[in-house]
């Protein structure tokens, strides 16, 4: 590729506040309808599972896209990628905002996923692309936006919708596009890259993953035959073809692989919590839903800060220490709420701020390890791929800890420091989250090594 000079320090601060601040958009967008799928249930007499498409959609397009804009950005300008996404973001708004009706609410909704996949992920190349010297700071930034977007996100969607409307949710995401003029001039100009798309491969990808995302959303079993020829064909594809969607060397530089299945089980880790508390502090506590947005503000604040000092950290010493770091607070946080299930609100504000403080971090070093590791040529698929798999962890957690939290009458505690009676079940899940946690940290300290090892007698 055409190389681009790292950007003058005046600009980094510009293109990092306009994508921290486009970023926040993105991810309220999606926790901001997640308290509004009772209202618009009740406004348009759905059942529970037609609704649910409100954010089965949203999660389908959505993981396909984040995986499409990265490849995408090896061969086009991310300014342009930029104006296309937000513009389908902001149209998408603009259909929900007007919306008559529930099928234009799903429309409005698809083309808020199709434009808003394209942020988060071009969010983390532009770092890497454009700003070397200091990617683990912005990294710190963006991850540490996401983390509070995704705590403010709750109480912003029920404040608007609770004085206003759900429609008010989609005026924030319709002010996105005046972010537009300011990328197209704080990004530098960048020429059409040589090579063409993999249309073949990507359509494989998509299927597979929209497939086995649909499994996960609404347990059709008999889809993970799709999912399986799917991805046989597009394995077999990938092998066969002269430029496939997906380089096959990136899969085999084993500090990617270790990095990506680190972060993946991080994720699923964080996404597994935040799926399970506002459960647990409405079963147990009686919480309503500005109520455990209250109990979940304290985190995603501090997170925020911490995660700009952590940025600091990953500049001058790596990402390899933070992952550590990250992972042991998520492990730590996990098992002080396990402990603790079914105390008073209060307590458990405090121990999610533990388990809260390693969001941020997590991604932030991830992502700048990813950026080390992978050749210009690679970066963008390479984190593509990166953020589909977070966000498949995500599904993951949410779908395996939804169907144990169906089970009735748990009596068998795992936790010998917790108490028994009804927050059984929610600390023995949190002792699971504890347990994969450690894993993690265990397995990325172990083959993280060995990987560099190998690298280093490679080169």
């Amino acid at each position: 590729m055409t190389d681009i000079k790292e950007v003058p320090d005046s600009q980094k601060k510009k293109l990092t506040f306009l994508i921290c601040l486009i970023l926040a958009f993105t991810v309220m967008n999606g926790t901001m309808f997640n308290v509004a799928i009772p209202d618009i249930a009740a406004d348009f007499g759905l059942s529970p599972s037609q609704v649910s498409w409100v954010l089965t959609g949203y999660i389908l397009v959505f993981a396909i896209g984040s995986l499409m804009y990265g490849k995408l950005a090896d061969l086009f300008a991310i300014r342009t990628l930029f104006t296309i996404g937000i513009s389908l973001f902001a149209i998408g708004s603009l259909i929900g905002f007007l919306s008559p009706n529930f099928p234009s609410l799903i429309v409005a909704r698809i083309f808020q996923a199709m434009g808003g996949a394209s942020i988060p992920a071009l969010s983390f190349i532009i770092p890497a692309r454009f700003m070397p010297s200091s990617r683990g700071k912005v990294f710190g930034y963006v991850a540490s936006t996401v983390a509070f977007a995704s705590g403010v996100g709750p109480i912003v969607g029920g404040l608007i919708g609770g004085v206003l409307d759900w429609r008010f949710l989609f005026i924030l995401s319709m002010m996105s596009a005046l972010s537009i003029p300011l990328f197209r001039k704080w990004l530098p100009a960048e020429e059409r890259q040589q090579g063409s798309i993999d249309i073949p491969g990507a359509i494989l990808i998509a299927i597979t993953v929209a497939s086995l995302l649909f499994v996960i959303t609404t347990y059709t079993l008999w889809l993970l035959a799709v999912t399986a020829v799917a991805g046989g064909l597009f394995v077999w594809w990938t092998l066969k073809a002269k430029n496939p969607f997906i380089q096959p060397a990136i899969l085999k530089n084993k500090r990617y692989t270790v990095t990506v299945l680190t972060s993946f089980f991080g994720t699923s880790c964080l996404f597994g919590l935040i799926f399970i508390i506002p459960i647990m502090l409405r079963d147990l506590n009686t919480l309503s839903t500005i109520g455990i947005g209250l109990v979940l503000f304290p985190g995603a604040i501090i997170s925020g800060f911490l995660g700009q000092y952590g940025g600091r950290v990953i500049d001058k010493r790596g990402g390899v220490p933070v992952v550590i770091t990250a992972l042991l607070l998520i492990a730590g946080g996990c098992l002080l709420i396990s402990t603790f299930a079914g105390s008073q609100a209060w307590i458990i504000s405090i121990c999610m701020l533990v388990a809260y403080l390693g969001f941020p971090l997590v991604q932030s070093s991830t992502a700048d390890i990813l950026s080390s590791t992978l050749s210009r040529e690679e970066n963008g698929v390479g984190i593509g791929l990166f953020n589909l798999l977070n966000f498949m962890g995500g599904a993951f957690a949410s779908a395996i800890f939804g169907a144990v939290l169906e089970i009735q009458g748990v009596t068998l505690r795992l936790n010998p420091l917790s108490s028994s009676g009804d927050n059984v079940i929610y600390s023995n899940l949190f002792l699971v989250l504890t347990l994969l946690a450690a894993a993690s940290v265990t397995f990325f300290m172990i083959f993280y090594k060995r990987a560099s090892a190998n690298s280093v007698e490679v080169g």
